[in-house]
């Protein structure tokens, strides 16, 4: 059974959602940066889009370092699903 993860709404477990599929795309790292720039310790982005955004990753990995865990939670064609959670 598939589970569809929703990109929509805010959670009480500090889960916030980002769907890069409605940012132009020339925009969209710098929105994503300024996203996780805005989490708190222990807050997570729940970043939906329809490709697996490899580049970004090592981008985010030399910026964040350890400070930002990455977790998929949906990787199919056309429709990713990844947890970016703020460490404390």
């Amino acid at each position: 059974m598939q589970t569809i993860h929703v990109c929509n709404h805010t959670t009480a477990e500090a889960l916030y959602p980002f769907d890069a599929r409605g940012i132009a795309k020339r925009f969209r790292h710098a929105a994503i940066f300024g996203a996780l720039d805005a989490l708190m310790p222990g807050e997570t982005m729940r970043f939906c889009n329809d490709h697996d955004p490899i580049p970004l990753l090592g981008q985010l990995q030399q910026r964040y370092g350890e400070k930002v865990t990455i977790t998929y939670q949906q990787r199919e064609p056309g429709a990713i699903v990844i947890d970016f959670a703020k460490v404390a």
